[in-house]
């Protein structure tokens, strides 16, 4: 199993609109489980503790393969392509259990 957590900093402008912006990427990941073969589970979440990241994804995948896919899958890049107008600092970590 692969795990795979994104964090994202909001652009001073998105922040204000955070809870909305999470409510709408949970809805657009979570479709993905559906269309990316090896995606398991997803979802999107507010730091609701401070700090520098606003906003983290966090997605299962059944193999490293399933990421890779997932990666270039056009359904997935339609919205990574939306969040970046969203975010201004971005930081990840994969790892394989």
């Amino acid at each position: 199993m692969v795990k795979h957590i994104v964090l994202w900093q909001l652009t001073d402008e998105s922040k204000k609109d955070a809870d909305k912006i999470v409510a709408d990427l949970n809805k657009r990941f979570k479709a993905l489980v559906s269309v990316v073969d090896g995606l398991t589970a997803i979802e999107v979440g507010h730091n609701y503790n401070g700090g520098k990241f606003d906003l983290m994804l966090y997605c299962e995948f059944t193999t490293r393969e399933a990421q890779d896919k997932y990666q270039t899958h056009p359904a997935h890049v339609a919205i990574k392509e939306s969040v970046h107008s969203l975010v201004c600092g971005r930081e990840c970590i994969d790892y394989e259990i």
